[in-house]
């Protein structure tokens, strides 16, 4: 007997909601943009120690997938325990926390489950990659979310080592990531993470000054938050030719895309209109790190 078109329509819209909520709880755009560095270090790794994809396939699986769950872990563990926080933010209120959709425990159980299988995984590839995870697991869970985030304008800087670690991951599965290239892409994730921050804590400065999260600009203004965010700008520009081994191309790219990068920067100093800004550099910064390490690997084929 087929089910009347109420009844299909009910249990669409469930499975919809169920898939929404997922991917609310894993915060699924942070960490598609986290797995990237990942298979991008794996990668650079087979390149320069002139390794095939076949020699290293299941230790690509392997941190793959570990290196996904144990992010996913610790990003549920965020949600987890950030309650209080997105009750009150307008973009975090349709979370299945706030909503009740999923109760505390089991986002607790399925963070710490996640977080245990992924660990598991990676523990089958190397174990310099499983600390470099640990790291970043241990830092966002703890110096990030439960000790620095409600506390200091500085959780920013704590917070952007947790995502800066993820290409050290992928290429130590393949060998040693004490190499110049795999630590850049380190330093490249670090700086790159704190004006992309700065520009979405801009963006939601009156949620975060509810929810009583000392950002940057919730703290001590747009003024010195745009001044600070052409600093590690700044920063970025040498970077690039610490990777002079990858060619001239890619060092030329990145270089220009970082020189428009500070060139933005610094139109916010005299820009009105600073959410517009925001918003600006925002954007850029996504495309940005896309562009990045999609062409590291783009270069090395």
């Amino acid at each position: 007997m087929s089910k009347s078109p109420l009844v299909q329509q009910r249990n669409n819209m469930t499975l919809k909601t169920l898939i929404r909520d997922i991917k609310s709880l894993i915060k699924f755009g942070v960490l598609i943009a986290n797995v990237l560095p990942v298979i991008a270090g794996f990668w650079l790794a087979l390149y320069f120690t002139g390794s095939t994809f076949m020699d290293y396939w299941q230790a690509f699986l392997l941190v793959t997938i570990g290196s996904t769950l144990v992010m996913a872990g610790a990003l549920i563990i965020n949600n987890w325990f950030d309650i209080d926080i997105d009750t009150v933010m307008e973009r975090t209120k349709s979370r299945p926390t706030v909503t009740g959709h999923f109760s505390l425990t089991t986002v607790l159980t399925i963070g710490i489950i996640t977080t245990i299988v992924g660990f598991i995984l990676l523990l089958f590839t190397t174990l310099e990659a499983t600390i470099y995870s640990f790291i970043g697991w241990f830092t966002y869970v703890f110096l990030y979310t439960m000790w620095s985030k409600r506390r200091y304008t500085l959780n920013t800087i704590v917070g952007s080592v947790s995502g800066a670690v993820t290409p050290l991951m992928g290429w130590a599965v393949v060998d040693s990531a004490f190499h110049i290239i795999p630590i850049t892409m380190f330093m490249v994730l670090f700086i790159w993470q704190v004006p992309h921050t700065f520009a979405t804590a801009m963006k939601k400065c009156e949620e975060y000054r509810a929810a009583g999260i000392p950002m940057l600009p919730v703290v001590y203004g747009f003024d010195v938050t745009k001044r600070q965010m052409v600093i590690y700008i700044a920063c970025l520009l040498p970077l690039p030719f610490l990777m002079i081994s990858l060619g001239t191309l890619f060092v030329t790219i990145i270089t220009i895309l970082n020189i428009a990068w500070i060139i933005l920067g610094i139109a916010g100093l005299y820009i009105k209109d600073d959410l517009k800004w925001a918003h600006w550099n925002f954007l850029y910064s996504v495309n940005y790190l896309a562009i990045f390490f999609l062409l590291t690997m783009i270069v090395t084929i």
